[in-house]
């Protein structure tokens, strides 16, 4: 994790489930495991997180805020599916009103399976959304570098231009003073 810049925040959401993967990730910020020593912290604003940390599966009901709270975060940002529940539907695919895994709603990065997932599956997981994290980081500076030095190209030619046009009209305005 040496190459992350700051550290992650995490938004953890819980959709429909039995809750045994959220006690799970509750005991990932316990002294026994405590991944805030590493730096990761579990926030409760989408505001200011990099990761979402999603357990359970999606139903009709929780939909639209697994999106909004997906839309909120800003970019980049990393989802991690934690439990069977949250990757597939798990035990509760049959039921009426399930949806299916986080994927039917939003794009996830990470899969971590497991019925409940454990803790060290949860923060194995979580270092492997930082290492996409830090991949889409990456791709965003290139991006930007990329389109920034197109237009900066483009804008010194156009004030050359600019530059030219107004030195042949001042040119032609001395000339016309002198035939006078």
């Amino acid at each position: 994790m040496s190459y992350i810049a700051k550290s992650p925040w995490v938004v953890h959401y819980d959709g429909s489930s039995c809750n045994g993967c959220d006690i799970e990730v509750l005991a990932c910020l316990t002294p026994m495991y405590d991944v805030e020593r590493f730096g990761i912290i579990n926030t409760g604003n989408p505001k200011h997180a990099d990761v979402f940390l999603v357990t359970g599966s999606v139903n009709e009901q929780n939909k639209d805020v697994v999106k909004q709270i997906y839309e909120q975060m800003p970019e980049p940002k990393v989802v991690v599916a934690v439990g069977i529940c949250a990757c597939s539907a798990g035990i509760f695919r049959e039921c009426y009103n399930i949806m299916g895994g986080v994927d039917t709603v939003i794009p996830v990065d990470v899969y971590v399976p497991g019925c409940a997932a454990r803790p060290e599956a949860i923060i194995d997981g979580v270092v492997k959304g930082l290492a996409v994290l830090q991949e889409k980081r990456d791709n965003m500076v290139k991006a930007v570098e990329d389109e920034s030095v197109e237009p900066i190209e483009e804008e010194n030619q156009d004030a050359a231009e600019a530059g030219e046009a107004e030195e042949k009209k001042e040119e032609a305005e001395e000339e016309g003073g002198k035939q006078k």
